[in-house]
């Protein structure tokens, strides 16, 4: 029963995936998808993805990082992912999902289930320069515009080779408006013989027991509900061992904020960028914790973090 995090562009970096998995509970994380278009890119764009390579390929508390790779050309996606194994990536992903517009017109992401038979080049190609014993998997969605060819991609990841399929349980038409399928999921875990990880709309304990018993998946990946909880992991780990299930309070919270803050300081990060980036958690925060609303109308205008640490402290 593993629990991966979910890449989120431009919100599950680096610094939130050591948030994270410092607080436990988490099996693997998937980086940001690092898009991949007509050459070999160069050893330095995946440290800045994925600085945990420097780090044996793990978070500080020893987690793995598997790289996400996006791109539509079979042959050089395959020797980005090779160049990925060599610097010491725990995993390979590819990933089939991203509805970015902008992604989808350079032929990359969910666009790419229009053409199952691409999507089984595309894996092929990688799985002969992946080896057996290095983790590979794709992500996908249920399709395009709609479900007509959902099963056939899914066997399309199967027959190039993967080790293991995340699907997303919606269309990239649908984007992010819940409910996510997960009795789509299931059919496709019924159709294939390969392990299906279950991802969308599990935000509390409730929505994770519901949707392993829908999709019938032992595996789950989890995004947004852990950003906005960042104890639901935690909660889940301690129902699975039958222990009373206890949510991270705001004040068990208020370290990783102050972490966040130093963190770009002592980094030189520019005063508005470290701030801008905790305004963004706080709109994922101020769905649990009312705490977090307050803190948002607080430093709104800000772009000091000094000033919003003496906030903190008051």
């Amino acid at each position: 029963m593993k629990i991966l995090l979910a890449p989120m562009q431009g919100v599950v970096d680096q610094q939130m995936r050591r948030f994270l998995t410092d607080i436990g509970g988490l099996d693997l994380c998937v980086s940001e998808f690092i898009r991949v278009t007509d050459r070999l890119l160069p050893r330095r764009v995946f440290r800045r993805t994925c600085p945990e390579l420097l780090n044996d390929g793990c978070t500080p508390a020893g987690t793995p990082v598997t790289i996400q790779l996006l791109g539509g050309v079979p042959e050089i996606v395959a020797i980005n992912a090779q160049r990925a194994i060599e610097m010491g990536a725990k995993g390979i992903d590819i990933n089939f999902g991203c509805p970015s517009k902008f992604v989808n017109r350079k032929a990359g992401g969910a666009v790419l289930l229009k053409e199952p038979k691409r999507v089984q080049q595309i894996v092929a190609a990688v799985r002969e320069v992946v080896p057996d014993n290095i983790p590979f998997s794709a992500k996908i969605r249920l399709g395009y515009d709609d479900t007509s060819l959902t099963l056939e991609n899914a066997h399309a990841v199967e027959a190039g080779g993967a080790d293991s399929i995340v699907v997303h349980g919606r269309t990239k038409k649908e984007g992010y408006r819940p409910p996510a399928d997960w009795q789509w999921i299931a059919r496709i875990r019924a159709s294939l013989t390969i392990p299906v990880v279950a991802n969308g709309d599990i935000n509390s304990l409730d929505d994770y027991l519901r949707c392993r018993e829908i999709s019938g998946c032992d595996d789950v990946m989890i995004g947004r509900g852990v950003i906005i909880n960042p104890g639901l992991v935690q909660q889940i780990r301690q129902f699975q061992m039958g222990a009373s299930h206890s949510s991270v309070t705001w004040a068990c919270v208020i370290p990783l904020i102050e972490t966040m803050l130093l963190d770009g300081i002592t980094a030189g990060v520019a005063d508005c960028h470290i701030v801008s980036r905790l305004k963004q958690w706080l709109r994922y925060l101020k769905s649990h914790y009312h705490e977090a609303q307050r803190l948002f109308d607080n430093i709104r205008t800000l772009n000091d973090p000094h000033q919003v640490q003496r906030l903190l402290h008051e």
